[in-house]
């Protein structure tokens, strides 16, 4: 196999008219308000479009979505091959249900107006739906590979049409220990057919799924995962770990969709819990959710009914919801490339964006080498519950919902609410030393206008481990 051509410089964005891309797919871009082109898929389009293989490079949000799924719409739009029951026509391989979903929500407007069908393979669901319509014929294939394994080994789904394959997020794959797996599944693909490779980072596992099945590939980098985007600003928040919750309750309360990460699923349901009992609306995403519930949730945080996601790492890949101002790694994570692309739920697609950190005293050394080995130099403040530099993180007033009643279930945590201006001497509610554990009667029949004075903390939602502590993640 032939040497991989060095990187290419950057191409200045143009028209996707002026990249190749055919006339009814530029259109149908116009309709859903596409028409300027990212870096990426200005530098990527001319090879895909030409049928090459392409190794892209590009942290997540830099726009990878279009540029690979462009190519793959073209391909197959103007190519005269049917639609045959169980062989789907391209797949794309992507390593989590929230990505498969939003990708296939991006491409489906096109792929209609292209008259192209579409399905999405994951695990969490029943398969007999997933059966069924692969049996009726499906053009594009968006898939996990897990349960595409299942379906192929099962001969439900078999890949010897496969005019083209994407491998998107292939370096979170590889973390995940999905590329066994991939391995097989390309394997079944017709080994001539176009292959297309999206991945923040080149590390060895990546590397050697490039050398074995692409051929000759068009290069690409652009922003890679190593590189901080100018329009996103960093602070570190030293707290006293009885002031984590009360200083939590005060960022996510401000206007806004703010994405919090926790170290473990059972951290992310416990601090959602608590910030609904104080007011704020959250949902919760992690692994041990089924799948219903993740989408519920995630669609809940898309649509503005809950303002605060809080999510495991599960969310630091793949996951785009439009306007996220906010990235607040409540337990920072365990290395540097988590911290990137937790933080790269914000900024995206050009807009600004803030990351917090919030870090105790006992975490100060491991906190420092991650910032320092993900190339980061945050804004380092020692603060309490009530700082301005809190309403300045997170502009505008603070508002509060009433909590659920133990008698009444929570709606993606809305409630009646009311706002306030925050005062310096209440936000967040103050020390979580004079907070009982859980709230009594009197609290869960609090009126709305009581919600107009900062709820106060509960117990501390997680024990503020050291940094590299992976146990029970995602």
């Amino acid at each position: 196999m032939a040497a991989r051509r060095p990187s290419k410089t950057l191409v200045t964005p143009t028209s996707f008219a002026d990249l190749g891309v055919p006339g009814r797919l530029v259109a149908a871009l116009e309709q859903v308000g596409i028409s300027v082109p990212f870096p990426i898929q200005a530098a990527t389009l001319p090879d895909s479009l030409a049928g090459r293989d392409v190794l892209g490079r590009g942290r997540t949000g830099s726009g990878k979505t279009y540029a690979f799924a462009l190519p793959v719409l073209a391909r197959l739009s103007a190519a005269t091959s049917p639609r045959l029951p169980g062989r789907p026509r391209s797949l794309i391989l992507v390593p989590t249900r929230e990505l498969a979903t939003q990708i296939e929500a991006t491409i489906a407007p096109l792929a209609t107006a292209l008259s192209l069908r579409t399905l999405t393979i994951f695990g969490g669901v029943s398969a007999r739906p997933q059966v069924g319509a692969l049996h009726a014929g499906v053009d594009i294939l968006i898939a996990c590979p897990g349960r595409l394994a299942d379906h192929v080994s099962n001969g439900h789904a078999i890949l010897d049409a496969v005019e083209v394959t994407v491998l998107d997020e292939a370096d979170h794959m590889a973390d995940l220990g999905f590329l066994p797996v991939v391995r097989r599944l390309l394997d079944k693909t017709p080994p001539r057919s176009q292959r297309l490779l999206f991945s923040a980072t080149l590390d060895a596992g990546v590397d050697v799924l490039v050398r074995r099945y692409l051929s000759n590939p068009a290069t690409h980098s652009v922003d890679s995962a190593m590189s901080p985007v100018a329009a996103m600003t960093h602070h570190v928040l030293r707290v006293r770990h009885d002031d984590r919750l009360p200083v939590l309750i005060d960022l996510t309360a401000a206007p806004g969709r703010t994405l919090v990460f926790t170290r473990t699923k059972r951290g992310a349901k416990k601090l959602t819990g608590q910030l609904v009992a104080s007011g704020v609306p959250a949902v919760e995403l992690h692994g041990n959710l089924a799948q219903n519930a993740r989408t519920r949730n995630l669609a809940a945080f898309s649509a503005g009914d809950a303002r605060t996601l809080v999510a495991t790492d599960i969310a630091a890949r793949g996951i785009h919801v439009d306007d996220v101002a906010l990235v607040i790694h409540a337990d920072p994570p365990a290395e540097h490339k988590a911290y990137l692309h937790r933080s790269g739920r914000t900024a995206r697609a050009g807009a600004s964006g803030t990351v917090v950190t919030l870090m105790t005293d006992d975490q100060v050394t491991d906190v420092r080498d991650l910032t320092r080995q993900a190339g980061i130099n945050p804004t380092i403040t020692r603060l309490g519950p009530g700082d301005s530099l809190l309403t300045e993180l997170a502009p505008g007033e603070r508002r509060f919902v009433t909590p659920p009643t133990a008698t009444t279930a929570p709606h993606h945590g809305q409630g009646h609410s009311a706002t306030r201006r925050p005062d310096p001497r209440t936000a967040a509610g103050g020390s979580t030393a004079s907070a009982p554990r859980g709230r009594g009667s009197e609290s869960r029949r609090a009126s709305a206008a009581e919600t107009t004075s900062a709820p106060r903390g509960a117990a501390a939602f997680s024990s503020g481990t050291r940094v590299g502590s992976r146990r029970g993640q995602r």
